[in-house]
Formats: structure tokens, sequence, C-alpha cells
């Protein structure tokens, strides 16, 4: 009985080990195989996102900027007058700055030292100036052009002195003579005239960040302090007085412009028509 028993066990024993090593080749096979091809799923799914991804980025336009900042520029109608004219010595500097995709804050700063030898008398006119203003912009730019063709109003400020350095007497009867040139020398110091402006003018960009331009304005004086017996026949910024109140003028510049910042363009959305 016990031999029996004995041998039932050991039989026992060995069917539980066969059924154990059976079952082990079915779950270590069926876990994993499911597990690699869920990860392999998900990698390659992984692979396709990143690729669009690439792809729309590769076939996106980047957006559109506009770059504000200041330009600074010198006035060469002033240095190249000042080189060829003996008589005049004069200097003077433009600038602006991008306040809107078409306004600009405008300024100019300049001093002359001028003298004029008319017919009846002989003057030397020294001072410096100022203008501020604006200028609109009315040229529509194509893709990265930043060329101005702009409108502006100034409003100018001059301090200077006149120097009386000869005169003639007028003659109604010259039949007689000439009367001769009466030196003078006397000079009249503190003198001040303000006026307004219309400015039309053109900037070219003709190298990165190098602009060339041209101007035309139209004056009209406000206000004008003048010695008891002598006339502001010029004035520093406003240019000659003959003509009345009204006066003209016009320069060529050449200016760098700083990049300050950029600030995207939004595009205008159009709405289709109705029918």
């Amino acid at each position: 009985m016990k031999q029996s028993l004995k041998y039932f066990f050991s039989f026992c024993f060995l069917l539980s080990l066969f059924l154990v090593q059976a079952q082990e080749p079915n779950t270590t096979n069926s876990i994993p195989q499911g597990l690699s091809k869920t990860g392999t799923n998900t990698a390659t799914a992984k692979k396709k996102q990143e690729k669009k991804l690439e792809a729309v980025k590769k076939d996106s336009i980047p957006p559109k900027t506009d770059r504000y900042g200041l330009t600074v520029g010198v006035d060469l109608n002033k240095v190249i007058r000042s080189l060829y004219d003996s008589d005049y010595k004069g200097i003077g500097f433009v600038a602006n700055y991008r306040l809107t995709k078409k306004m600009y804050l405008a300024g100019e700063i300049g001093n002359e030292n001028i003298t004029i030898d008319d017919a009846q008398l002989n003057f030397t006119t020294k001072g410096s100036y100022t203008k501020v203003g604006f200028d609109y912009n009315t040229y529509n730019n194509w893709l990265d052009m930043e060329n101005l063709i702009t409108l502006g109003l100034r409003y100018g400020f001059s301090t200077f002195s006149q120097q009386l350095n000869s005169y003639d007497i007028y003659n109604p009867n010259p039949y007689f003579g000439q009367v001769p040139t009466v030196t003078s020398g006397e000079i009249y110091k503190g003198l001040t005239a303000s006026w307004a402006e219309v400015v039309a003018g053109i900037n070219v960009k003709v190298f990165n960040n190098v602009y060339v331009g041209f101007n035309l304005q139209l004056k009209i004086l406000v206000t004008n302090v003048e010695p008891n017996n002598f006339s502001n026949l010029y004035i520093p910024g406003f240019n000659r007085t003959y003509d009345g109140n009204f006066g003209a003028g016009f320069n060529y510049t050449v200016s760098y412009f700083i990049p300050i910042y950029k600030k995207k363009v939004t595009p205008i959305k159009t709405e289709p028509k109705k029918k």
C-alpha cells in the first residue's frame, strides 16, 4: 500500500512538471508578441507624425515682418555747396522714426553761414535752425522693399544774426554820378523766425540699410523778428525771403537706417462679394 502511494505521488509530481513546462512557451510567446506588435505600431505612428510635421514646416511660408527703427542722415546739398561756394558754409542733419506702418516722426537740424552780395547791399547771415514734423508714406512696397514716397508737414524755428557789410544809397538821378558804397559792419543779434512747410520727398534703398533721398519744401513764415532799420533777407533753414512770407527749398540726403525691432504684418482679410 505504501509502495503504491509512493508511485502515485511520483506520477502526479511528474505530471504537474510536464503541465508547467507545456504552459510556459504559450505565456512567454503570446505576451511579448503582443507587446512587440504594439510597440512597433506606436513607433511607426510617431515617425509618420514627425515626417508630416517636417513637411508642413518646409512648405509653410514664414510670416512677413516690417522693420521699425531710426533713420539718420546728412544733407548733401549743404555739404557740396560748402565745397564750391566760398560765401557759404553749412551743414544739415535729417532723421525720422517709424511710428506705424505708414507714419514717421521726422526732424532736421542745421547751421548756415552765408554772405550775399546784391546790387544794393552786401550782408552776412549766421545761425542755426530746427524742424520737427511728420511724414506719411504713400508708397505700397512689394515683398521686402522699404522705399518711401512721402508727404509731410514741418514746423521750423531759427535763431540767427545779420551783419550789414556794405550798402549803396539809391540815386534816382545817376546823371550826377553814383554815390560811393557805404561800409557799415553793423551786426544785429538775437533775431528769430518760425515757419510752417509742406514737404514731398522720395527715399530709395540702395544698399542694406542705406538710403538716398530728395525732397522739395514749400514754406510760409509764421513769425519774423527783424531789426528796426534792416530786413531779414535770408533766414537759416528758411532760405531767401525776397518773395514776402513765402519760400522754397530742397535737399539731397544720404541716410542710414538703424533697426530697433520688427513687427509682424497682419494680412487683411477680404470677404467674398455676395452675388
